[in-house]
This record gives C-alpha cells, sequence and structure tokens, in this order.
C-alpha cells in the first residue's frame, strides 16, 4: 500500500473508520481524534473550492495577503496551546514543537507581502509592442504534507497557494491531523467560506483527492509516493510541486574548521529524531582530519538527551511511529552485518525511542549509505581527497541538500559538480532571502519558497499589444 502523505507506510487501524486517532509516540497514548472524510464527499468539497475561487480570484494579491495576516497574530496568540498539540502528537521536544508554530504566525506578514509582490504583473516593452506577463492562479490547490513538520509543512504551501489566488484543500498526515486541523481553522477564522478546506483520513482519502478535478497538487513525502501521484495527475496534466525523498551528504576535508562542521552534522543528523528531509545522512571525512572529526562528533552527540517531548531537557524526542524505528535499526543491522562499526549508541531503547547512533567504516554497499534513513544515525565514511568525495556524494538518486566544510577555494570549487539542488559550502543550506527551496533528481519535481517558488503556484500568461495603444 503506498500513502499519500508519508515518507514510510504506516499502520493507523481505528476501531471506529468514522474516526481517525492521533497518538503520542513517546507513550502510545491518545491525544485525540478527528474525524474521517468521507471519500464520497470529497468531489463537493472540490466543487465547493473551485465555486469560492470565483470571488477568491477577483481579490488582488494583496488583498488576499492582507486577509491571511490576522492570522499570523492568531498563530502567535496561540503557539504554547498548538506547539503542545503538535509535540504531544508529532514526539518533537515541546520547545521545538512551539517555535514551529511560532514561525509560522512570526513571519506570516513578511512572507505573504513577498508572495504578493512576486505575483504582481510585470511589463515589458520592446519597439512597438508592450507586453505584460501575469502570474494567474491555476484554481485548485491540493497540498498533501507529511508529519515531521506538521504545522511548517502545510503553511509552506498554503500560504502562497492562497495569496497567488488558488482556493485549498489540505490532505495533512493521518500521524498528525490534529495540529494540521488547528493550523486550518485559525486561517479559516479569516477567510471566505471555502477557500481553505481539509480533509482528513489515509490513502483512500488522498488518492480520491488527487483524482479529483484539482488544478494543481503540491505533496511533500516519498519518491514512492510521488510516482504514484505523477502517474495520477498525469492524465488530466495537473501542475505538480513534489518535494520528495533525500540522503543528503555532508563533506569534511582538510582546512575545515571542524568545530563548525561538527556543530553542523550533530544538530543536522539528529534533530527531530533525524527526521528531516534534509537530515545530514552521509558523512564524508578526509582521512588527514578523520581522528579529530570523529573524536569531536562523539562528545557532541552526547550532549543530546533523548526522551518524552515533555520532559525537562530532553533534545530528542521518539521515531513517530514503531514501523520508522523497525526501518532506522533494520539499516543499522544491515551496516553492522556488512562491516560497519558502531561509535557511539547502538543500546536498545523501549517503545519508538532510538538512542543516538554514530556508524564508522561505512560503503554504498550498505542501505544505509544508499536508502533514506529519515533517523538519528550520523554514518562515516573516509575519503583521500576531496574528488573522492565529491564523486561519493553524488552517487545517489537524490539531490535535495549538500554540504560541504573545507579550504574556502576547495569546497567551492568543487560545490559546482554537487548534483543537489541546494548546496552549503562551510555552513548549512539555508539561503539568502528570497532563494527557493529546490531539490534536484529524484528529490523533487518543481519547487517553493521565495519568488521564483511563489510563480510555481501561478499560470504564467502573456497578453501583449502594441505600445501605447
Amino acid at each position: 500500500m503506498v500513502s499519500y502523505n508519508l515518507r514510510m507506510t504506516t499502520m493507523n487501524t481505528p476501531t471506529d473508520t468514522n474516526i481517525l486517532n492521533s497518538y503520542n509516540p513517546s507513550t502510545g497514548e491518545l491525544v485525540g481524534t478527528v474525524p474521517v472524510t468521507p471519500v464520497a464527499s470529497i468531489d463537493g468539497m472540490i466543487a465547493k473550492a473551485h465555486q469560492a475561487a470565483k470571488a477568491w480570484t477577483a481579490l488582488s494579491a494583496q488583498e488576499r495577503a492582507d486577509m491571511l495576516k490576522p492570522a499570523g497574530e492568531k498563530l502567535l496568540e496561540k503557539a504554547e496551546e498548538l506547539g503542545r498539540i503538535l509535540s504531544l502528537e508529532q514526539g518533537k521536544p515541546l520547545a521545538e514543537g512551539i517555535g514551529e508554530v511560532t514561525g509560522c504566525g512570526s513571519r506570516m506578514n513578511d512572507e505573504v507581502d513577498e508572495v504578493a509582490k512576486a505575483v504582481a504583473p510585470e511589463v515589458l516593452t520592446d519597439e512597438g509592442v508592450e507586453s505584460t506577463i501575469y502570474y494567474d492562479p491555476f484554481g485548485v490547490c491540493a497540498t498533501i504534507t507529511p508529519w515531521n513538520f506538521p504545522a511548517l509543512m502545510p503553511h509552506w504551501t498554503i500560504v502562497p497557494a492562497l495569496v497567488a489566488g488558488n482556493t485549498v484543500i489540505v490532505k495533512p498526515s493521518e500521524q498528525t491531523p490534529l495540529i494540521a486541523d488547528e493550523y486550518v481553522k485559525v486561517l479559516n477564522e479569516f477567510l471566505p467560506e471555502g477557500v481553505l478546506q481539509i480533509i482528513h483520513g489515509e490513502d483512500d482519502q488522498g488518492k480520491a483527492l488527487v483524482a479529483g478535478n484539482v488544478n494543481m497538487i503540491a505533496f511533500t513525502g516519498s519518491k514512492t509516493a510521488g510516482q504514484h501521484i505523477m502517474a495520477a495527475a498525469a492524465p488530466g496534466l495537473k501542475r505538480l510541486i513534489l518535494e520528495l525523498g533525500s540522503k543528503d551528504p555532508c563533506i569534511v576535508l582538510e582546512g575545515a574548521d571542524l568545530e563548525k562542521a561538527v556543530a553542523f552534522v550533530s544538530n543536522n543528523s539528529m534533530r527531530n529524531c533525524g527526521q528531516v528531509c534534509v537530515s545530514t545522512e552521509r558523512i564524508y571525512v578526509q582521512d588527514c582530519v578523520k581522528e579529530e572529526f570523529t573524536k569531536m562528533l562523539i562528545a557532541k552527540v552526547g550532549e543530546f538527551q533523548v526522551g518524552d517531548c515533555l520532559a525537562d531537557g530532553s533534545t530528542i524526542g521518539p521515531m513517530v511511529m514503531s514501523e520508522q524505528k523497525t526501518h532506522v535499526l533494520a539499516q543499522i543491522e544491515d551496516a553492522k552485518a556488512k562491516g560497519a562499526n558502531v561509535l557511539f549508541g547502538g543500546t536498545p531503547m523501549d517503545g519508538n525511542f532510538v538512542e543516538p547512533t554514530i556508524l564508522d567504516n561505512l560503503n554504498h554497499d550498505m542501505d544505509i549509505m544508499t536508502i533514506e534513513t529519515f533517523g538519528p544515525v550520523a554514518c562515516i565514511q573516509t575519503v583521500k581527497d576531496a574528488n573522492e568525495a565529491i564523486e561519493l556524494a553524488n552517487d545517489t538518486e537524490y539531490g535535495l541538500g549538500a554540504v560541504m566544510f573545507g579550504d574556502e577555494n576547495v569546497v567551492r570549487g568543487i560545490s559546482r559538480r554537487s548534483t543537489a539542488g541546494m548546496v552549503g559550502v562551510n555552513r548549512g543550506i539555508g539561503g539568502a532571502s528570497g532563494t527557493p527551496w529546490v531539490g534536484a533528481r529524484k528529490s523533487g519535481i518543481g519547487y517553493h519558497s521565495g519568488p521564483m517558488g511563489h510563480r510555481q503556484f501561478c499560470q504564467v500568461r502573456v497578453v501583449s499589444t502594441n505600445e501605447g495603444s
């Protein structure tokens, strides 16, 4: 069974098929429930969205942006309440849950203004001709979002789609329905009826939404699910934005600031229990700095505290579900059986918890170096020079992010050889304000964020007239 909203297939089987249960991955206790959306009602919801689009599209982009600004203030007011819900059903430490909601709210004003500016008409002139480039909405946008950032991921697609003039139907992960429901409720306090709707359920609901009369689909999740969505969207030639799997590398070479490299690698491998699309899943370290780098990394990873999301001092929570833990542990065991050494961690833990782990002596014959892990594991492979490092970093079907530390001239030189969509040189991949979030190869189709990404939610239309007419 292919899931349309997760990076891994899940097993969520509530006793009442009309109710979707949300469980705390730290304790297994029920957090709350939402009603499952009947598949038979989805076409009607899409029709409602098309009807609402008539008035919504008639507004200017700035009018739509201004309508959303109070929602940002409301998210800030409710950040502690909603952050607690987020952490309880996703598992990340409470401070991170509150921070995720706060981030959505605090950036709302700037983000909606940025979208409005990006989709404003542009005028070009030439001898005798004046052309206006319009960025028009597609119509109804279906957005299908994952569980690892269950407020931020909906936010990243819903907001630009709405400001661009589309109406939106969001299908969140069945693992984290409560926070998505609350997020949509906040926005709907300030939006006209039918402009933003939410669907709850599992595969059947996702498939019905993709197959319905929507004009575009924005999806974040696994490569396999993305391929199925692409195939289902093909008969209608529906526009797609797909952020898919990843296997992000980090290269550490001679001349690197090892403190910065270790700080980045430890955080980026372990944060959110490794359940981040741009987690560092492969580390290629030059032999001449390997010993010192490894020693420093062990000390840094040892500072993380695994525990319940609400426990004081916890910096890593649980895997979101048992299936994800099983997947991660299977990759670790496969690597060990093929010769990998455990430098840190590896102690079995109860429930959905996985101890932060560092593996060494890895190679590309091991699943953990080629297949997405999505867990708290730092994987080290030794290389002799920059050329070997970049060749191994590119030895993947994915291409979301890549990071490299070393002598500035050397890493700048190999950065343009990277096949990733986003490359960080002596820093993480986060770019300057306005840069898009973009994957290459099988990590994505289309992209979002920044003016270029906002326009992905638009149909470009050119109207040309005689100059001066």
